[in-house]
Parts: structure tokens; sequence; C-alpha cells
């Protein structure tokens, strides 16, 4: 038997021209049999209950503002019209009155909006949540037509880098706000209501400086890592966090919550301070 003879047809060349078969035509959304549903179904109901919360509790004006341990909400930060409480003006007051459907915090809410809004993470998840695009791997998603973030409105999603700069800003001024709560009728004083400001401020920043942002910020431009060993030092830290980016985004939407809650309790005169210095 030759050799040309003894070759399986499976290993022989392709015939000149021949066409691969056609896929398969499968009428199911998917063939998948296990709970795929699951994973959007509780991205909408977590971010849905954060939208509805912080959105009326950023309109209520009530209960944001602790006079006697300078606790001031987060979704009230900064507080710079006449309409805040007085000591809530910890860097003046810029504006006068504002109409009821202006938040207080109007200088920071609409920028943090859109920072999260864009985030790489955030957008992963909604898109396959709200608009199923698509809802989970190997499954079909509803929608004929797929144009990526190339046209109006998503191309403003390229927006995020510069919405990144102004979540830094935020960021410190938030972390101001902690600082000044140190500050007790009787000079310095730390109660339960420091420590939860002070876990939240340390996650947003974990969350603003892994932002896939921050990462390019700091080293993504660079060619010759050698010649940057600081540049690089700060890069390889912020690669770290960057892979917790997602468990960041999450945290920080429930750490949020809590701390806007505890001061809305403390400042209603629902619950007392937890004092543990003065």
């Amino acid at each position: 038997m030759s050799t040309s003879e003894s070759t399986s047809p499976a290993h022989s060349a392709p015939v000149a021209g021949a066409r691969p078969a056609p896929r398969a035509s499968i009428a199911a959304r998917t063939l998948r049999t296990d709970r795929w549903w699951q994973t959007p179904a509780l991205t909408v109901l977590g971010l849905g209950v954060f939208v509805v919360y912080a959105t009326i509790r950023s309109f209520v004006r009530n209960a944001y503002y602790v006079d006697d341990y300078h606790y001031l909400s987060p979704f009230y930060s900064p507080c710079v019209s006449a309409s805040c409480v007085e000591g809530a003006r910890h860097f003046g007051t810029w504006v006068g009155q504002l109409p009821m459907w202006i938040p207080l915090a109007f200088l920071s809410l609409p920028f943090l909006l859109g920072f999260r809004l864009t985030c790489y993470y955030y957008r992963k998840a909604y898109y396959r949540s709200f608009w199923l695009s698509p809802p989970a791997c190997a499954v079909a998603e509803p929608h004929a037509r797929y144009t990526g973030e190339t046209r109006l409105p998503l191309i403003l999603q390229n927006s995020h880098r510069y919405f990144f700069y102004a979540g830094f800003v935020v960021s410190v001024i938030n972390t101001y706000d902690v600082i000044l709560a140190f500050r007790g009728p009787g000079g310095f004083g730390i109660g339960l209501g420091n420590l939860i400001l002070l876990i939240n401020v340390i996650l947003l920043w974990g969350y603003t400086l892994s932002c896939h942002s921050c990462r390019h910020v700091t080293g993504g431009r660079l060619k010759h890592f050698s010649k940057h060993p600081v540049r690089y030092r700060i890069w390889t830290l912020v690669s770290k966090i960057n892979a917790r980016h997602m468990q960041f985004a999450w945290i920080t939407l429930g750490t949020l919550i809590v701390t806007d809650f505890y001061i809305m309790l403390v400042a209603s005169g629902t619950i007392s301070d937890l004092r543990f210095v003065g």
C-alpha cells in the first residue's frame, strides 16, 4: 500500500473552493441548563436598590448632617449653597437658595454619576442586565443590530477618563469631611460614625484608584518602564487593586448606603452615636 493510499481522509488537504459546513440552526435562545439568568437578575436588583435609595436621599434634604460630631452624608458633599445647614458648609457658601429639584450636592453628584455610568465594570453590568446585550455567555441577545460604542449615546462612554479626574477630586473632598468629623464637642473624638465614615472613604479610594483609567494614567503611555521606576512601581500597585475593581464597585454601593443611613438615624435623633473617645 502506498503512502498516499494510507493517508486518512480527515488529514487530507482541503479541496480548492470547498466551503465549510454552515452552523447549526438552533431555534432555542440558549442550550444552557444552568441558572444563567440569576446574575443579570441580581444585578438589576442591586443597582435598582441603590439608584432608588440614592435618588430619594439626595433630594429629601433632611437628616444629612450631625452638628455635634460634624458627620456629613456623602450624598450631600460638598454642600455649598445657602439651602444647606450652616455647619454642613465645609467649603463656605458659594450660591444662594436652591430649588427643590436641584440636589444640594449638585457640584459632585453629576460627576460621580458619570464616573459610575461610564465605568468599565458598570458598563458590563448594566449592558448584560438591563439591555441584555448579551445577558450571559452562550445566550442570544434580543437585539438585531450591534454598533458598539461608536455612535450616540454610547460613544459618550469614552469620556470615562475625564470623569475619573472628577471622581478623584470628590474622593479628596470626602476625605476632608472624614478628617473634620474627628472634631467632637470637646475636641478630638471618635465614635461609631467616625469609623463608618473612615471605612467608607477608604473603600471609595479603593474604587477610584482601581479604575482602569487610573492604571492608564500611571503607566499606560510609558514605553520603557526601566526609565520610569517610580511610575512603574505605582502602576504595579494600581494593577494589583485593578483586579479587584468589580468588588470595590459593589462594596462601595453598600458602604455609601450604610454611611448615609447611619448619619440619617443619628441626625434625626432616632439613635445616639456610640462614642469611644470624646
